[in-house]
């Protein structure tokens, strides 16, 4: 595998829960042991791997459990609750794709998740404007109640329900992009950036300090991508091709697609701004700052083939005709 194009593989936290009654650890892990064949084959086509996942509902969980637990034991800041999913989901993609290379008579392939940090700006704008998504969703009157009762900040989230909404700054470097450079370079398999990353701001004394906010999954996996110059940024998601005029009778799947040609759909508006837009804006900024690299966005069920088929899923490029 040593040589082989590297390709980032950013999987949606939301794709890890299947419904509201499949919201368990034990329902997840059986839908990574699924995505861990699609990656496993992959890697069987020669590619590197670095798997990057969301956490939004997870997270969200996490907090709630906290929180309703106050007085009993200690509130977890949201960072804290950023590594713990970074542990748990990373354990579970690590575990998955362990056993599928034993499966499969490759016992000697390493997989090895990294708890990830983020440097963020502690003077970026999103501190003072919460719109980030987290937990699952709610009724109008269900989250306002919580807002009055918890003190969140609360948001209608693309026509879904009502979700608790907090800070996302932009991603400025990953701190710990030289271990993974390393373990990449000694044919690891590498999950990373697990929920954006823990978010954290430089200290006045050159350190860092954690900060109480999330990283959107897409922004740092198209960082990440960039940092480690991979060839192939991949998004799987709930759908096969993205669309124009998603939903409505003239819908149209989206093939090839160059990259000015996605930015004008975006400026029209054509894709959801809390669905589809952060992945769109996540491929284009990889392809801006990659020039001859490729985005991907379809579902997870077609990983493998979109990778290997130019003909599958909506292919981002840069090249001209």
């Amino acid at each position: 595998m040593t040589g082989g194009k590297l390709a980032v593989v950013a999987i949606g936290g939301n794709a890890l829960i299947k419904s509201a009654a499949e919201a368990e650890a034990q329902d997840q892990y059986d839908t990574i042991r699924g995505i861990a064949t699609h990656v496993a084959n992959m890697i069987d086509a020669g590619w590197r791997v670095v798997i990057t996942h969301g956490n939004g509902p997870q997270v969200g969980f996490l907090q709630r459990r906290s929180e309703m637990a106050r007085g009993e034991v200690p509130v977890a800041p949201l960072e804290h609750s950023v590594a713990h999913t970074q542990g748990s989901i990373g354990f579970m993609f690590q575990n998955a794709l362990h056993n599928e290379f034993i499966r499969r008579g490759q016992a000697a392939r390493r997989v090895v998740t990294v708890v990830t940090r983020v440097e963020v700006d502690a003077a970026d704008a999103a501190f003072a404007n919460p719109d980030k998504p987290i937990g699952g969703h709610m009724s109008s009157e269900r989250a306002h109640e919580l807002a009055a009762s918890q003190g969140w900040s609360i948001a209608e989230d693309s026509g879904r329900g009502w979700r608790r909404v907090v800070a996302s700054p932009k991603p400025r470097a990953i701190l710990e992009e030289d271990s993974i450079l390393r373990l990449l370079a000694d044919d690891t398999v590498v999950i990373a950036c697990g929920g954006g990353g823990i978010p954290v701001v430089r200290s006045a004394e050159g350190g860092h300090e954690s900060v109480q906010a999330v990283i959107d999954k897409d922004r740092v996996s198209a960082l990440l991508a960039v940092s480690l110059q991979a060839d192939l940024f991949v998004i799987p998601t709930a759908v096969d091709k993205v669309a124009i005029r998603f939903g409505q009778p003239d819908m149209q799947p989206l093939g090839v697609v160059h990259a000015d040609e996605a930015r004008r759909y975006m400026a029209a508006g054509e894709f959801g701004v809390g669905s589809m837009q952060p992945k769109v804006e996540a491929i284009l900024t990889y392809l801006d700052r990659r020039p001859g690299g490729r985005g991907v966005i379809t579902s997870i069920h077609q990983l493998e083939q979109a990778v290997g088929d130019r003909a599958v899923g909506t292919q981002f490029h840069t090249e001209q005709a």
